[in-house]
C-alpha cells in the first residue's frame, strides 16, 4: 500500500470492469494534466491520461479506454494497446507505457495516492 495519504475518488460502485473511466485531475511534474481511474478483472488501476508515444489524452470518447473487447486500453490518437493491470505497451509505436498512479480501496470507495512527480490539484 502507498505511504502517501489517500485522495478519495469515487465510490466503488462507480467503476465497472471494462467500463466507463472516472477521470480526475492531477499535477504531474508541475504541470496540470487529467488522470484516470478504471476496474479490469476486479482491481482498480490508476493512470495518467497521455499516450506513451504521443503525449496527448487517449479517450475516444470521454472517459472511455477500453477497446471493443473490453481487454485492452488503447490510445485513440494512434492505436496503441496496453494492459490494463500494468500500462504495459503491447501494441503500437510506443516504447514503455502509461504513467502508474497508485490507487486503493476501501469501504466501498476507491482512492488514489499521491507520489513526489504526482500531486493533487491545488485551488
Amino acid at each position: 500500500m502507498p505511504d502517501t495519504p489517500p485522495i478519495a475518488l469515487c465510490n466503488s460502485a462507480d467503476l465497472v470492469d471494462s467500463g466507463e473511466a472516472v477521470p480526475f485531475d492531477v499535477v504531474y511534474c508541475g504541470r496540470t494534466s487529467r488522470g484516470f481511474a478504471i476496474r479490469f478483472e476486479g482491481q482498480v488501476y490508476g493512470y495518467l491520461n497521455q499516450c506513451a508515444h504521443v503525449p496527448m489524452e487517449m479517450d475516444y470518447q470521454p472517459n472511455r479506454f477500453f477497446d471493443s473487447s473490453g481487454s485492452w486500453l488503447m490510445c485513440a490518437t494512434h492505436g496503441a494497446m496496453y494492459r490494463p493491470q500494468t500500462g504495459h505497451c503491447i501494441g503500437g509505436p510506443c516504447r514503455g507505457g502509461l504513467v502508474k498512479i497508485a490507487m486503493t480501496e476501501r469501504d466501498g470507495v476507491v482512492h488514489w495516492h499521491t507520489a513526489p512527480h504526482l500531486q493533487a490539484v491545488e485551488f
